[in-house]
């Protein structure tokens, strides 16, 4: 697992409260659960939305604590565009099935940028 920077958490602290407004559509805010604490967290995080799911990179590896968390529980909730989604089965997926899902400038990226240790994806639970 690679090591979160220091400037990686002060942005975070930032992008805590802009994250899942309308308009920043690329950013979404993923609260999760501690697995041993039980505390609630928020995670800002960039998604790539597809009509029944969220992707999710993963710069900093599978072993991160709020990925740990999310697939401990089996759940999460994620706020995109100002709308509260519950999200479930979380499962590993490469950088193909993002690149497939991605539009626009969010696929050019995807196509020159490397994601090694790929991505989450997350289920929209249905109402």
């Amino acid at each position: 697992m690679a090591r979160v920077p220091a400037a990686t958490k002060r942005f975070n602290k930032v992008a805590v409260h802009l994250a899942g407004r309308r308009f920043i559509p690329v950013w979404a805010l993923l609260r999760h659960r501690g697995r041993r604490s039980g505390k609630l967290y928020a995670t800002p995080v960039a998604v790539i939305a597809t009509p029944t799911s969220f992707l999710i990179g993963l710069p900093w590896g599978k072993g991160t604590d709020w990925v740990r968390n999310v697939r401990a529980a089996g759940a999460c909730t994620i706020r995109w565009k100002g709308v509260e989604y519950e999200c479930i089965a979380p499962v590993f997926v490469d950088q193909e099935v993002a690149r497939a899902a991605a539009h626009g400038p969010t696929r050019w990226i995807l196509r020159r940028a490397s994601f090694p240790h790929g991505f989450i994806q997350l289920e929209r639970r249905a109402d």
